[in-house]
């Protein structure tokens, strides 16, 4: 089954050698919205248990996703690589589940990254691009690990804007998304991603959970940079451990109010997850929709 381990373990036995219309199901009429309000729910993947050799795991986890009353997913790219030799049933599958596919992912622990630029090496990046974009996601997400020195910050932001180019170029939009670390850094990490990044090329999946626990005041984080995401992830804690959403101590009535203030239109994605593995499936993903939709219909 994939966890965050498995792609770890994945990743090193790997030969690294036209996006699908997007399909509203819960729109803003549903969440009690005003006319024109454009954001949209979906969920990550990594709260159910999936083998990735086994495509039906995969279709039945999405078929949970619509259960509950998402509108579209993000899936870690563990999950479909079986898939790209031969995309074109299982791109007729995902859609035939009317989820719009926001994002297909690359996370790598920091141990694994290009040690370089602390980010997915480019053999991977441009794999998962090529096989990813036949399956109709929207956007290719990068995560990276923490940059340690001013020079590998710079080697990161010119790597994000090399991967974002290359990306560009087969019409899949590149997206980086942060983790903790990003915001409790020596070097200024994330305010020099989001400023030094060519906004042409590279756009922001804002894990806000994670920037709660790095220390960023979401909601004033959200009305500086707003303009260069696509997406916010939103997680909640409690006492140093993540809970469901709307369960913990993040900001999640704030968070919501900001956005529709700014009249933002993306995506905002539960992301259940736990630290230890655990997959908590729609034990976690149903309360935290339920909590989502509340403070978004306010």
């Amino acid at each position: 089954m994939t966890t965050r381990r498995h792609v770890l373990k994945s990743a090193g036995a790997f030969a690294i050698g036209g996006a699908l219309p997007a399909i509203t199901g819960f729109n803003a009429f549903a969440l009690g919205l005003k006319s024109g309000a454009s954001i949209q729910i979906g969920a990550q993947t990594n709260a159910w248990a999936i083998n990735p050799k086994n495509f039906g795991s995969f279709l039945a986890v999405l078929g949970q996703v619509k259960q509950v009353g998402y509108a579209g997913f993000e899936t870690g790219f563990v999950n479909l690589l079986a898939e790209f030799d031969s995309p074109n049933v299982a791109r007729q599958k995902i859609a035939d589940t009317g989820l719009t596919f926001f994002g297909i992912h690359i996370f790598l622990p920091p141990d694994k990254v290009d040690q370089a630029t602390r980010l997915p090496g480019a053999a991977l990046y441009e794999k998962v691009a090529r096989g990813g974009v036949a399956l109709g996601p929207q956007h290719l997400i990068l995560s990276g690990a923490p940059s340690r020195t001013a020079d590998e910050l710079k080697a990161k932001i010119e790597a994000l804007n090399t991967a974002g180019r290359f990306s560009k170029s087969l019409g899949l939009p590149l997206a980086y998304h942060n983790h903790w670390w990003e915001f409790d850094s020596k070097v200024g990490e994330i305010d020099a991603l989001y400023s030094q990044t060519d906004p042409a090329l590279v756009s922001f999946l804002l894990d806000a959970g994670h920037a709660y626990r790095g220390g960023a005041d979401v909601p004033a984080f959200l009305r500086s940079h707003a303009k260069r995401l696509v997406g916010v992830h939103l997680r909640d804690y409690e006492d140093g451990k993540q809970v469901p959403l709307g369960q913990g101590r993040f900001p999640l009535s704030e968070v919501a109010a900001t956005l529709k203030q700014l009249q933002w239109k993306g995506w905002v994605l539960n992301e259940e997850e736990r630290e230890d593995g655990t997959k908590g499936g729609l034990t976690v993903i149903e309360p935290a929709f339920k909590a989502l939709q509340g403070v978004l219909a306010e």
